[in-house]
């Protein structure tokens, strides 16, 4: 069962700045204390994206966060409280590891679907002060996933979200492992290969999505022998 624990919305604000310029972010969210809100096809009531050409968009309109890695966070030394990372949701029940790509919920008047994993940028290193944690995000899995909205409607700040549809498709863990490594430096690249192929094989990634996999792994088919491409 996903429950959901918390609902953050944010507008674009000033995070910091770099090479004495203002980074925009609405990585900073407000907890959201009212029983319920509208979800759109591109936001909840109330929340924003500052960098649009990365940021937002109909397969990043919801940004999910497990609660259960908060405290494994902590364990390891990181400053951080729930809303920290920038998500919409804090949820309960399931891991990057549970959650497929393609999964279908019910979330009170509104259908969502998971359709990516997010992949951390400098904007989550300057919200927590610490510039590691965007390796130890990709080395962990604790990346959280992104949902579409297949239908929109007013959705509830608490409770369980239902299953709908179960995928067969990857877990959103794998699509994140595949999309982050470093071919390269694999002493045995095959295996992971052979994982990429299957993550390519599913429709509901987003294009430009499945492109960047593809990418990575066109590039490392051409460091193998050609026997074994």
């Amino acid at each position: 069962m996903l429950s959901l624990k918390d609902v953050y919305v944010g507008e674009p604000t000033v995070l910091g700045h770099q090479r004495d310029q203002p980074v925009l972010s609405a990585i900073r969210k407000t907890r959201v204390d009212t029983p319920e809100l509208a979800l759109s096809e591109l936001n909840l009531d109330g929340d924003r994206q500052a960098d649009l050409s990365v940021h937002g968009g109909p397969d990043k309109a919801v940004y999910v966060y497990p609660a259960e890695h908060y405290p494994v966070w902590t364990a390891e030394g990181y400053s951080v409280a729930h809303g920290d990372f920038g998500e919409n949701l804090s949820v309960e029940g399931m891991l990057e590891s549970d959650a497929r790509i393609g999964d279908v919920w019910a979330w009170g008047d509104a259908l969502v679907q998971i359709a990516q994993p997010r992949h951390p940028c400098f904007k989550l290193a300057m919200r927590t002060g610490r510039k590691d944690v965007v390796p130890a995000m990709i080395s962990t899995n604790r990346c959280g996933w992104y949902l579409r909205v297949l239908r929109p409607g007013m959705v509830p700040t608490a409770g369980p979200l239902d299953l709908v549809e179960r995928a067969e498709g990857p877990t959103v863990a794998e699509t994140f492992l595949v999309a982050s490594a470093n071919y390269a430096q694999l002493p045995e690249p095959r295996p992971m290969l052979e994982l990429a192929e299957r993550v390519l094989k599913s429709t509901v990634l987003p294009g430009s999505y499945r492109k960047g996999i593809k990418s990575k792994v066109d590039r490392a088919k051409g460091l193998l022998p050609v026997d074994l491409r």
